[in-house]
């Protein structure tokens, strides 16, 4: 999937097939979010912020696999434990994320604003995937979502209040 094109990616998810699926466009989001902070950080000269989004971007690309092979191992054996599994992973990475993101609002200038809440919204659609994913395949809630959201608004906030 990392080096897959594009519209190969897309293809393959209007597919029937069970993966990619939702879980891989949360990690993906993540994924997204993360190098739009990275680009941020570069526009900042934040070095060490750039660094830590390129490897949690790396490590959502690696959460986007494991994700597609979630939902094929679930939808083969009915269960989807290692899909709840992926998707708290996602959640995490979103919030580490979301972390560097509201560090860097505050000095982004006007070049990569909207890149900052492209990013927060991702960041909010891939939560927001996740809390559902476990939801259907373990039966419980997901503690922290909202929470999370309402950070990736108030970065959204912040940046357009700074505009």
């Amino acid at each position: 999937m990392r080096d897959q094109i594009m519209s190969e990616f897309l293809k393959a998810l209007a597919a029937r097939e069970p993966a990619p699926g939702g879980g891989a466009t949360a990690a993906l989001h993540v994924a997204q979010a993360a190098a739009l902070a990275g680009m941020a950080a570069r526009f900042t000269d934040d070095l060490p912020s750039a660094l830590e989004a390129d490897r949690l971007r790396l490590h959502a690309l690696r959460l986007a696999e494991k994700a597609a092979h979630a939902a094929t191992v679930a939808a083969r054996a009915r269960t989807g434990e290692a899909a709840c599994r992926v998707a708290a992973e996602v959640i995490d990475t979103a919030r580490e994320v979301l972390s560097l993101l509201e560090r860097l609002a505050p000095v982004v200038g006007p070049a990569v604003v909207t890149d900052v809440v492209a990013a927060a919204e991702a960041v909010r659609a891939a939560v927001s995937t996740s809390r559902v994913s476990i939801e259907v395949n373990s039966g419980g809630g997901v503690d922290g979502v909202d929470e999370l959201c309402e950070r990736a608004e108030r970065v959204t906030a912040a940046v357009r209040a700074g505009v």
